[in-house]
């Protein structure tokens, strides 16, 4: 059974950092892509940052690059987002998903984890 569950959410202050993590069980995490989105109210799904398979390579959204970070551990299977200097316009649920290299499609889902940016 595929699972990918995502934990580290939470209510932080703006200018506060946190980190995301998601377990990945199931598939060959290695083989796939993994990247994070994030969906706001009333708001389309925005991908966030991915980073690749086998190189490491990494690619980020405009409105989150050099503050966040993507990493990925092949061993445990696990993909991380640590995020600093965090806004309010960052408030949103975070999901994690697996991509397929062929079809550069989202294969796999995690539940999603609420960050909440808030003073």
């Amino acid at each position: 059974q595929v699972q990918l569950v995502e934990s580290g959410g939470g209510l932080v202050q703006p200018g506060g950092s946190l980190r995301l993590s998601c377990a990945a069980s199931g598939f060959t995490f290695s083989s796939y892509a993994m990247s994070w989105y994030r969906q706001a109210p009333g708001k389309e799904r925005e991908l966030v940052a991915t980073i690749t398979s086998a190189s490491g390579t990494t690619i980020y959204a405009d409105s989150v690059k050099g503050r966040f970070t993507i990493s990925r551990d092949n061993i445990k299977n696990a993909v991380f987002l640590q995020m600093n200097s965090l806004k309010p316009e960052d408030t949103a649920v975070y999901y994690c998903a697996a991509r397929r290299v062929r079809t550069q499609i989202a294969a796999y889902w995690g539940q999603g984890t609420q960050v909440t940016v808030s003073s």
